[in-house]
């Protein structure tokens, strides 16, 4: 046999491993999933599933790279935080190094109630790498109502919680938490800090749940979808069975109110950034010419990438091409409103 019509050797190891086997891993391959933040866990669980041999990955985030996310984000490096790069473009870069058959989609975009379900279509799971209960609810909600699985995982210090949700299976999220705490009821990343192993741990369950079900055979029996905690500080770690609750307003009576709620406030103010997210209004503005009306208004204007950055009146700005923004130095949405609406247009 020549080297061409050799089977290649990349999974072989993979597919010894019984519960996966050969079938598995063409199953795995044909497969298509929705990873929304390229983050922490977001990050973990693209390498662990492009490493895999997962057929595509859907990629969506909203944000650029900061030097504060660089000891926790295991795709980025020094010089995507100083360019400003967006997310999305320096996970693609990374994982493309990787080689092998996952296909990459990339999306720029915050993730809301208008394009989930296009960013979604076709995909046989979502994955949780976000850092925003709101965009949960709203996984959960659209998840749900469509019968798509999808993997919660959050961690914040030193632990954090996994649970794989099948709708018409197991429990969803608001079986668990029927409403979103109170904003700041909660410690944050920002808050409380977060340590990588921790961001690993949680993302590897994560991703070992999602290779499951990919994998399993559809005819068989759908696998066990236990709440998962497990602490890189102290050790300890526990799967904890849970069940459906009958009231649950969601997996139960069917009421999908962060799917189906009129739109949400223009602008919303990011925890621990000292920066505000403004969504620009329909049409998206022409990059260019924003770039060429801030000459001599605007310092270090410039491009990276898909993405306008500028800095005035002591404010960064980053414009991106659907008319999204994210002003830092500040954390007040009437000042950000202000900012955008003068240098980039109402």
């Amino acid at each position: 046999m020549n080297d061409q019509a050799r089977p290649s050797r990349r999974f072989e190891r993979q597919v010894r491993f019984a519960p996966l086997g050969t079938q598995g891993q063409e199953r795995l391959e044909q497969a298509r999933v929705l990873l929304v933040g390229c983050g922490a866990l977001g990050g973990v669980l693209a390498q662990e599933l492009a490493r895999s041999g997962v057929g595509r990955l859907v990629l969506v985030d909203r944000d650029v790279v900061e030097e504060t996310n660089l000891p926790r984000q295991v795709l980025f490096e020094d010089r995507h935080a100083r360019e400003g790069t967006l997310k999305v473009e320096a996970a693609h870069e990374t994982l493309a190094r990787i080689g092998g058959p996952t296909r990459l989609e990339l999306h720029a975009e915050h993730l809301d109630p208008d394009n989930v379900e296009d960013l979604a279509e076709g995909c046989d799971l979502v994955l949780d790498g976000t850092d925003n209960l709101g965009t949960r609810y709203l996984l959960n909600d659209y998840c749900v109502e469509q019968g798509v699985p999808w993997i919660y995982g959050g961690v914040v210090g030193s632990g954090g919680l996994v649970l794989p949700i099948l709708p018409g299976t197991g429990p969803c999220l608001r079986c668990l938490f029927p409403e979103p705490p109170p904003t700041g009821s909660l410690p944050t990343c920002d808050t409380a800090g977060v340590l990588l192993p921790a961001v690993a741990a949680v993302a590897s369950v994560q991703a070992g749940h999602a290779l499951r079900i990919l994998a399993r055979d559809p005819d068989g029996e759908p696998p066990p979808t236990p709440l998962v905690e497990i602490d890189v500080w102290s050790g300890e770690a526990r799967s904890l069975r849970v069940a459906r609750q009958p009231a649950c307003p969601c997996c139960a009576e069917r009421d999908f109110p962060h799917l189906h709620s009129p739109p949400g406030r223009r602008a919303t103010i990011l925890c621990g950034r000292n920066a505000v997210q403004v969504r620009g209004r329909k049409p998206a503005p022409d990059l260019e010419r924003v770039a060429a009306a801030l000459e001599g208004v605007a310092e270090s204007v410039r491009f990276a990438g898909p993405i306008l950055r500028f800095t005035v009146d002591a404010h960064t700005l980053t414009l991106f091409r659907d008319g999204r923004a994210l002003i830092e130095g500040t954390d007040e949405i009437d000042r950000a409103l202000a900012l955008y609406d003068r240098y980039v247009g109402s």
